[in-house]
């Protein structure tokens, strides 16, 4: 079992939004999920939470219903090794949500998450700050990373 784990408040869609995330990542399952009784509060038999892993990371979803909402103070990064791995990512997400700049997204449910290619990371790292800083000021001119963009941004051209 997993010490820490990321609990998210929905309105009501806990169930739908945790199937759509286990379909996009390998090494995912759905977990437990509990249903309301006649004792509510939500309707009998919708889902009060669900339990979920995310490539062996373990989640925790409850229709909360609207107190809370989701805000980009916290988001789920997902590293990348490819650029075919960030544009699937990428368009599975946004589709219904929000693309916003340097790789962040809301998808549909309003979560926001960081779609990355690890080698950002490295570039953005380099000893030689000129080369650190043309990755820099190329990200930020992007919505969604693009690998080859940031690759030719280090090289000066």
């Amino acid at each position: 079992m997993q010490k820490i784990v990321t609990f998210l408040w929905f309105d009501n869609q806990a169930e739908e939004a945790a199937k759509f995330y286990v379909s996009l990542f390998r090494n995912s399952k759905i977990g437990t999920v509990t249903r309301y009784g006649d004792a509510g509060p939500g309707p009998k038999g919708t889902a009060m939470s669900v339990t979920f892993q995310l490539n062996g990371q373990e989640f925790y979803a409850l229709n909360g219903g609207p107190l809370f909402k989701f805000t980009e103070a916290i988001s789920l990064y997902v590293n990348c090794g490819t650029q075919d791995e960030v544009d699937d990512l990428w368009e599975k997400l946004s589709a219904g949500g929000s693309q916003s700049q340097c790789g962040w997204l809301k998808d549909r449910y309003g979560l926001s998450w960081q779609v990355i290619p690890t080698v950002l990371g490295k570039l953005l790292g380099d000893k030689d700050p000129a080369k650190a800083k043309r990755v820099m000021e190329s990200m930020l001119k992007m919505t969604k990373i693009d690998i080859t963009k940031l690759e030719q941004a280090y090289e000066g051209r």
